[in-house]
């Protein structure tokens, strides 16, 4: 059945409100699709009646529940190549060459999903540029517990590896635990994950050389967009890298920051 016009509003709303997400009409089947699971697991007979229960009843589990599984938590290694490519060849020189001996590299993974992208900039400095590595600090942030916690765990299944994880990195940087493969210790002390919401006040954070933003800014409309770059500015060196997805950027949202050719791919750098 398909959901009705004003449990899809009540759930768009709520969703828009709580993590600045846009649900345009005609996504109805995929929240359905998405919030069925938690309907059952809930106990309800559908999902109108989670969204009735969550309209009469509110509370911030269900909430929060509604909100994460609503969450597009796509990810895989070296997602677009290009962009993990330039980090060994060009931006790691770079910032070698600028800062001081002993000083941390400081990188922000936001939306970082189950991790895949903070381990693969873990691995690139590893195996490219050894002496970044030593001096690298990830913060990984995303909006679902769920992520964040599978991200600190560092664990993921045959499948996951399987997409864009070389076997030679696979067989380098992970072992065996179970069914799954557990990233090693030397990569996992790089990174510190964290739950944040990005459409909301940034916690005490940064200076950071360099921020993924990637694949993410898609989901927000025009003002959420430019508020949450301005802010990610902020916690910015002046000579830090931005890196957007390729369906990303920020032409015409927001003139703080130059676009710079990188290879076959392009990046951002604060202006001023």
């Amino acid at each position: 059945m398909s959901l009705a016009a004003h449990d899809f509003g009540f759930v768009a709303d709520l969703v828009r409100r709580e993590s600045a997400i846009v649900l345009s009409p005609g996504k109805e089947y995929l929240v359905e699709a998405r919030l069925l699971p938690l309907a059952r697991r809930a106990g309800a007979s559908g999902v109108a009646e989670l969204v009735e229960k969550a309209r009469r009843h509110p509370d911030r589990a269900t909430t929060q529940s509604i909100v994460e599984a609503l969450t597009t938590n796509e990810t895989s290694w070296f997602r677009d190549g290009d962009p993990f490519s330039q980090l060994g060849t060009t931006v790691f020189p770079q910032l070698l060459a600028a800062r001081n001996p002993g000083e941390k590299l400081r990188f922000w993974s936001a939306a970082c999903s189950s991790g895949q992208e903070a381990y693969t900039i873990a691995m690139v400095a590893s195996d490219t540029v050894p002496a970044a590595a030593s001096r690298l600090a990830i913060t990984a942030t995303d909006l679902s517990v769920e992520m964040v916690e599978r991200t600190k765990a560092g664990r993921f299944s045959q499948l996951e590896v399987n997409r864009g994880l070389p076997a030679p990195m696979l067989v380098r940087h992970f072992t065996r635990a179970g069914a799954e493969w557990e990233v090693a210790p030397a990569l996992r002390s790089m990174v510190t994950a964290s739950q944040m919401n990005l459409a909301q006040p940034f916690p005490r954070m940064g200076p950071f050389d360099v921020v993924f933003l990637r694949n993410v800014l898609i989901y927000f409309d025009v003002p959420t967009k430019q508020d949450i770059l301005r802010r990610v500015r902020a916690l910015m060196r002046p000579d830090g890298w931005l890196f957007l997805g390729a369906a990303e950027t920020t032409l015409g949202v927001d003139a703080g920051w130059e676009r710079v050719a990188l290879g076959r791919t392009s990046a951002y750098r604060p202006v001023g």
